[in-house]
Formats: C-alpha cells, structure tokens, sequence
C-alpha cells in the first residue's frame, strides 16, 4: 500500500430529530457533499454529486444526485442555497480491505475485528483500486454502508504502454498506458511497461515514478 495517502474527514456534531429514533442536524443546502447523507419526506438519501449554482440573475440555488437508500433509486433536487436541510448523522470509521466475493467486498474494523459486506453499487469507481489490506474510510448509517473513501492515492504498476523511444523526455506529451488493475490512464513517455507508479484514486491520474 506504499504511496498511499489517507484524509479523515471531520464529523458534524448532531443533535437528536424529534420522534424520529435516529440522529441528524440541520443545515443549509449550500454546505452538503458528495456522501452526506439527508432526510426527505421520511426517507434517507445519501448524495451523489453536490453543486451550488449562482447564476446572474435569479436565486442561488443547490443542486443534488442522490441516491435513496431503501431502493437504490436516484433522484435529483434543487435547494435554495440557503435553505435548511435535515443531514443524518453517519459514521466514518477506518476499515481494512480484506476480499471480495459474490457477496459484496468485504472489509474489517481494526478496532474491534468485525466484518462489514459492502455492495458493489457503493463501491462503484473505487473496486479498481482496492487492494488487500488497504485502509479505507466507510460511512455508515444504523449499520448500512452509504460510501467509501479511498486513500487519495495509490501504487500500480503499468501493464501496458506504447515503448520509450530514443530521445523523449518527461517534458514531451504523455501516451496511453494500461494500470495493472485494469484503469486505463496516460503517463510520460518515459515511463516503460512494468513500472510502478503513483496515481490519483479519484481518476486514475499519473502522479509520479514510485519511489520503492
């Protein structure tokens, strides 16, 4: 897992919701993101994609993808920016990746050894770059995985890529390349098959030549 980078993410602090049996807090729309999770009409939504849209004229507005956590299904909302909106409270935890099967990936908390099965849906993007023993944050809800987060970055060793030709340098224009785990990405031109380099979890972006 070398060149692995690892972010915690700050916890809102939550105040009961009246006859609901659950936590959450209230805050305005312009402040959610990508993985919070919020209330709608009785039902928990975790969200997709957050923007604020301010257009010239007219009022700010925010606009979220959500995915409803009962079904799956997706629905997209706008808020005004400064509107207030019941976000639950969820807890992020560091998890360990061990494996995955037909049941799901399948992750262990360090503290206290348990086993999580993580859906494939939630996983989504991240399933590439999952490696055993792989530290990542879950959020989860009343013990119902929501979303994963990854280190910001990882070490993969390039499976395929055009050969390094005489004269090239880091300078010149980058060239298609094949990740070991299947990501296709572009590095520079000197960079050959079969070396390890370090790569942007989020897009499969080239960083640098690993260092190990």
């Amino acid at each position: 897992m070398a060149g692995s980078e690892m972010q915690r993410p700050r916890l809102a602090r939550a105040v009961p919701l009246v006859n609901a049996g659950r936590y959450s807090v209230k805050v305005i729309a312009s402040t959610l993101r990508k993985g919070n999770v919020v209330e709608k009409d009785g039902k928990l939504y975790v969200i997709l994609f957050a923007e604020n849209i301010h257009p010239g004229k007219g009022t700010p507005v925010t606009q979220l993808d959500m995915r409803r956590i009962t079904d799956g299904v997706k629905v997209s909302e706008r808020y005004r920016t400064t509107e207030q909106v019941e976000r639950a409270f969820v807890e992020d935890r560091e998890h360990t990746f061990l494996y995955s099967d037909g049941e799901g990936f399948h992750f262990m908390n360090p503290e206290n050894y348990e086993q999580i099965a993580v859906p494939e849906d939630v996983v989504g993007d991240a399933a590439p770059y999952l490696q055993e023993g792989m530290a990542v944050m879950l959020s989860v809800h009343n013990g119902v995985p929501l979303t994963i987060e990854l280190p910001q970055r990882v070490t993969l060793e390039v499976a395929e890529t055009e050969p390094v030709l005489k004269g090239q340098t880091a300078s010149s224009s980058y060239k298609p390349a094949t990740l070991s785990n299947g990501v296709r990405t572009t590095v520079p031109p000197h960079i050959a098959a079969g070396t390890r380099v370090v790569v942007m979890t989020a897009d499969g972006s080239y960083v640098e030549r690993a260092k190990d």
